[in-house]
């Protein structure tokens, strides 16, 4: 049986030349008979949304999201608890679930895994009651994303950028968490959650977090030294940060975070704007995705 694909195609993300990435869907898929595909292209924030329920709606077997996570975050909203399944053609800054989920890069590649891939079911998080699927987090992490969402250049040059500029100047927050019922305090300099293990370019903010244990994975980094900058950063790459000794980690089903002042909050790398209050939970088994083999838990 024919199956039918849609690519939803934000052509603003990221930092690649999306006429390309067109081309060559065409190219590849023109080759085959086994697809019913189309190619739409989303003209404002929130359009992939509408698109990919439209396409849930009309049947569609698999919806491909082309950009970054956050057009990720916007088509997967979508088919959360259906029978559609995701696909990602990574395009974007960073790429973090896309990573996460072995998806190759390469844009061939990545198109391939219609014909060679396989479909998964993955977990995905809330936080105040809006999905996310790779990471969310409120302090410093969020308030780069600010910034480098008002940047004029997008790619991890930039982002980079706004966190070295920005990040001797940031101060820590005082932060009220209760995990699966236990309380505690704490003083961070930011507090990330993830279902997936990295923000994006294999920077693995929750290295141990799976998207198949039901759980989320959170990584409270305190304040550093200008002289610990450099280690964080070495842990942060090498995947090894939860053995950092200015990190607690853990996992949890459910978590709130409060502070006594307005934060930065953002979910998969796009601001969330300011709060004093996070409730983040986990959710089992919500999303079909298109991967390149079975997930290990």
């Amino acid at each position: 049986m024919r199956k039918s694909v849609t690519f939803i195609l934000n052509p603003i993300s990221g930092t690649s030349d999306k006429s390309s990435l067109e081309r060559s869907i065409k190219r590849q898929l023109s080759k085959t008979e086994s697809f019913d595909w189309e190619i739409v292209f989303t003209e404002r924030p929130g359009h992939a949304s509408e698109l990919a329920k439209q396409k849930v709606d009309e049947g569609v077997n698999i919806v491909v999201a082309i950009g970054g996570d956050g057009t990720v975050n916007e088509v997967a909203r979508s088919l959360i608890h259906t029978d559609t399944a995701l696909g990602i053609i990574p395009s974007g800054s960073g790429n973090g679930l896309a990573r996460h989920l072995n998806i190759p890069l390469d844009t061939k590649e990545a198109i391939s895994l219609l014909n060679k891939g396989v479909i998964d079911v993955i977990d995905y998080g809330r936080v105040n009651g809006q999905p996310f699927f790779c990471t969310c987090g409120i302090g410093f992490d969020a308030f780069v994303s600010l910034k480098f969402a008002e940047a004029s250049k997008r790619g991890m040059l930039t982002y980079v950028e706004k966190a070295l500029q920005e990040g001797l100047r940031y101060k820590p927050r005082l932060y009220e968490i209760c995990a699966d019922g236990r309380y505690d305090e704490i003083e961070a300099y930011l507090i990330t959650c993830g279902n997936a293990s990295q923000y994006g370019n294999n920077a693995y903010i929750t290295p141990l977090a799976s998207v198949k244990d039901g759980f989320i994975d959170v990584t409270a980094l305190k304040q550093m030294s200008l002289f610990e900058i450099p280690q964080v950063a070495f842990h942060l790459f090498n995947g090894t940060i939860n053995r950092h000794g200015k990190v607690k980690s853990f996992k949890c089903k459910e978590l709130l975070i409060r502070c006594l002042e307005e934060t930065d909050t953002h979910y998969d790398g796009d601001p969330m704007g300011k709060e004093t209050e996070l409730k983040i939970e986990a959710i089992g088994k919500g999303l079909k995705v298109l991967v390149p083999k079975l997930l290990e838990r």
